[in-house]
């Protein structure tokens, strides 16, 4: 299973909100890199942020749901 990120928050709150909200419309979402982005000096930002990610075949689906949330940016570039 390929996970593609969706959403990059620079803070452990914003990636659970977003989390549980994917979670709660039945998509799969997996957290990533939240304890290298809290253990490091610089915070989130110098690791690149907190990742929440979907399997590759929910992906399109959860931008769309996620832009449809008035506070919630795009999605940024994944791999």
């Amino acid at each position: 299973m390929q996970l593609v990120t969706v959403f990059n928050a620079l803070s452990p709150a914003e990636a659970d909100l977003v989390n549980s909200r994917l979670d709660a419309a039945q998509f799969h979402p997996v957290i990533t890199h939240g304890l290298s982005a809290l253990s490091m000096d610089g915070y989130s930002l110098a690791t690149g942020g907190i990742l929440v990610q979907v399997p590759e075949d929910e992906a399109a689906d959860a931008i769309e749901f996620l832009a449809k949330a008035s506070d919630v940016p795009p999605a940024p570039p994944s791999t």
